[in-house]
């Protein structure tokens, strides 16, 4: 691991973290953190070691060339980057990294030691997972928090369920072993438009860390992305009849409280239905990464 002597000392910092595979429908949670460190200019303060936690043959290196010479191996690894936002006095902690494929608590205690050193006093997590919703309404956002009033204070989504977890939930309770107090947030991507980019998705989380921080989030980039994803998913529709009638059942069972929502398994096989229809094969699910509820 890294030596973290000589981190900064920062302002009453607040932590965001995301990370690639199982919690990331989508890609829409890292590119929230990816979006923050741009548009705040992050700069890196450190990073783990990735050879406790990458099996490198999944998460392989890049490499970088240059007039046949090698320039740089680039690693597998989580980074920790550090924001001063304008129009606040306090400093953002902007984590970002890949689910490690071994050694979890070690790698949640390791994260930990690098808030505590920074002083954090909140770790705010992003997800996002694959739901039956319609693309055309807000898309919903599910979660939990280390405080009762901050679900109320947030409308949180709660959930009841039970079942396998990616490092996002396994994060987020040895921050509440830790006492420090933790939230976090989950988009809710639309299953039938899961391909990344999902700028509805990734805006929708970044609306949420507007709220957490009580600070404005550039985003108007974004929000052109997020209208043009909207019309090429609405075209799809049109094009496609049983994907438009999909998708206008799922804006009724929005505005039907009697209707509870379809279980991750209940998502595929709706799925594997749809695929079926349309003459595709018909896979295990609609894709990697959890489902709605499954995190």
């Amino acid at each position: 691991m890294t030596e973290f002597d000589g981190l900064p000392v920062l302002r009453s910092p607040v932590a965001i973290a995301a990370f690639e595979g199982w919690n990331d429908a989508a890609d829409a949670s890292t590119a929230a953190v990816e979006h923050l460190e741009q548009v705040w200019q992050a700069r890196q303060i450190t990073e783990l070691d990735p050879e406790d936690f990458y099996d490198f043959q999944v998460s392989r290196p890049t490499i970088t060339m240059a007039d046949g010479e090698t320039r740089r191996v680039e690693w597998p690894t989580t980074k920790f980057m550090v924001a001063s936002p304008e129009g606040t006095e306090r400093d953002v902690v902007l984590i970002r990294g890949i689910e490690p494929s071994m050694r979890w608590r070690t790698f949640c205690e390791q994260i930990l030691e690098v808030c505590h050193n920074l002083e954090v006093n909140r770790v705010v997590l992003l997800g996002a997972l694959l739901a039956d919703v319609p693309y055309t309404r807000p898309l919903p956002i599910s979660g939990s928090a280390s405080d009762k009033d901050a679900v109320e204070r947030y409308q949180l989504i709660p959930t009841r369920y039970d079942g396998p977890t990616g490092i996002v939930g396994v994060l987020q309770e040895s921050c509440n072993k830790a006492d420090v107090d933790a939230l976090s947030f989950w988009v809710h991507v639309p299953h039938y438009a899961n391909n990344p980019p999902c700028p509805k998705a990734t805006q929708a989380l970044l609306h949420r860390v507007e709220e957490v921080l009580d600070l404005p989030v550039p985003m108007a980039d974004l929000a052109e992305e997020a209208a043009e994803w909207e019309q090429r998913v609405r075209s799809a529709a049109e094009q496609d009849a049983e994907l438009g009638e999909y998708v206008r059942e799922l804006e009724e069972r929005v505005g039907d409280a009697g209707i509870e929502p379809l279980t991750g398994d209940e998502i595929a096989q709706e799925f594997e239905k749809y695929l079926r229809r349309r003459g595709g094969p018909a896979g295990p699910g609609p894709g990697p990464g959890p489902t709605a509820g499954s995190w």
